[in-house]
């Protein structure tokens, strides 16, 4: 393989890494805590998009469980974010026949 198709290989790489990441984006991963009474979704870009609470925990006396339920909660779906876009990026380096922890040269 010649130079001129290594860079022409990696210019579109690029250009698919950055069509990734606008897709992921859009793409929305939840994240639950408390057996399923505090719910969250957010982006892979970790825009967090909805957040639902069970009704019973809405009690005055609860208020600190809930608060530490929403912080794991987003935390989770955070992780599933991480997880999602490491996933997507290892599919497009094998599409290309790279390794998955291959890095693109600076342009």
């Amino acid at each position: 393989m010649d130079m001129q198709a290594i860079m022409r290989q990696a210019k579109e790489m690029q250009t698919r890494m950055q069509q990734m990441q606008e897709e992921l984006g859009h793409m929305e991963v939840t994240g639950e805590s408390g057996g399923g009474m505090v719910k969250v979704v957010m982006t892979c870009k970790r825009d967090l998009k909805k957040v639902e609470i069970a009704p019973e925990l809405m009690l005055p006396e609860e208020k600190e469980t809930l608060e530490d339920l929403i912080v794991a909660a987003v935390n989770m779906a955070g992780q599933n974010a991480e997880q999602t876009m490491a996933s997507e990026t290892q599919k497009m380096m094998q599409e290309f026949g790279l390794p998955a922890n291959f890095e693109l040269p600076d342009f």
